[in-house]
């Protein structure tokens, strides 16, 4: 019969080897699933996870690694601020729309001027915007005790609506002879995120790495990201010893929230170019994903962010060349945050095997 029996302590060796057990054990089975689909399981996990950096497509697909990560990393490092304290934003989805929102507004009512402080002030506005919506389900944390989860995922439905209203109404192009979506902020320079298109690079790329940096430095050098993760490990010391859980709530979920924006800001203000109905393609919920896949570590969401968007560019490429279903995709995504948190219970757990009598 198989035991599980608690560890001392948590075992350091499988915390760092879970995700790597996990992205292999999901190749494994995600190509048991390509096979029953009836396509090579070997040829698609190549063209996942080699092709785009080494294949026939890789002058291109090499750049989108960085478009397809940076919004992915940037939101990720908010999320694991909270998650590390035991608070559950999983509407960055939400806070990410909002953002994009506030800050291509925020360029379009200066439109067609030219100015150097027109994108300053959108990248201003998209963090607010993003935190704004991310202060929400806070507020009703801390003063009615609802549940932060339920609130901030229910607010995604609700900034889609909004993001569909405004791709019609207000900021619907003038001159887009009644098409949905705004102006195209690519062919605005005041409002251009991209710093070298032909290598995927924009400001938002640089922000990524600047929060990496940032969230390092707060959680090892500064005293809110000591008590971050004394709240997350240990809530009843954090509060003997004086945590205020208020002012934790507010500061790890506006954090969280103007990061999301600042990615949806980036996100409208370069490759996406406008805000349409179609704007948002799932990097909030991604975003999850790569915080644990990154084991809620600023280097270790770096490299699962690159790790993630090299599945959104290799599955974009299994579609075109292999026929893949996109479906199929993600439900290969969904296989790696499934595994993982099924793996996690190793760090906390030892399996043992016994016989039925001596149980």
């Amino acid at each position: 019969m198989i035991q599980l029996e608690k560890r001392p302590q948590p075992s350091q060796f499988w915390s760092l080897f879970t995700p790597v057990l996990a992205v292999i054990i999901t190749m494994i089975v995600g190509g048991l699933l390509f096979g029953a689909l009836g396509k090579n399981p070997f040829e698609a996990i190549r063209t996942i996870f080699y092709d785009p950096l080494f294949g026939d497509f890789a002058s291109y697909s090499r750049p989108q690694l960085l478009v397809k990560g940076g919004p992915l990393i940037l939101i990720a490092i908010g999320l694991s601020l909270g998650f590390r304290a035991g608070i559950w934003n999983i509407g960055a989805e939400g806070q990410y729309i909002i953002g994009a929102i506030f800050g291509a507004a925020a360029g379009l009512a200066f439109y067609p001027a030219e100015s150097i402080f027109i994108f300053p002030l959108m990248v201003i506005c998209g963090a607010i915007g993003g935190m704004l919506w991310a202060l929400i389900p806070a507020l009703l944390k801390v003063k009615f005790g609802t549940n932060e989860i339920l609130v901030s995922l229910m607010l995604v439905y609700v900034a889609e609506q909004l993001l569909a209203s405004m791709a019609l109404g207000l900021l619907k192009n003038p001159d887009g002879f009644g098409f949905p979506g705004s102006r195209n902020l690519n062919d605005y320079p005041s409002a251009n995120s991209w710093i070298n298109e032909g290598f995927g690079l924009h400001w938002g790329i640089a922000a990524a790495f600047i929060a990496v940096i940032f969230a390092y430095v707060l959680l090892s050098r500064h005293i809110m990201g000591f008590n971050i993760k004394l709240t997350g490990e240990a809530p009843k010391a954090a509060r003997f010893g004086g945590v205020n859980p208020t002012r934790l709530v507010i500061f790890c979920m506006c954090a969280s929230g103007a990061l999301a924006g600042l990615a949806g800001l980036f996100e409208v203000s370069g490759p996406s170019g406008q805000i349409s109905i179609d704007f948002n393609v799932g990097y909030g919920f991604t975003a999850i994903i790569v915080a644990f896949l990154g084991r809620l570590h600023p280097i270790g969401i770096l490299l699962a962010g690159l790790l993630m968007a090299l599945t959104y560019i290799g599955g974009e490429l299994a579609q075109l060349t292999l026929g893949l279903p996109s479906a199929a995709i993600q439900v290969f995504q969904g296989m790696l945050l499934f595994f993982l948190l099924a793996l996690d219970l190793l760090t906390n757990f030892r399996i043992k095997f016994a016989m039925k009598g001596a149980v």
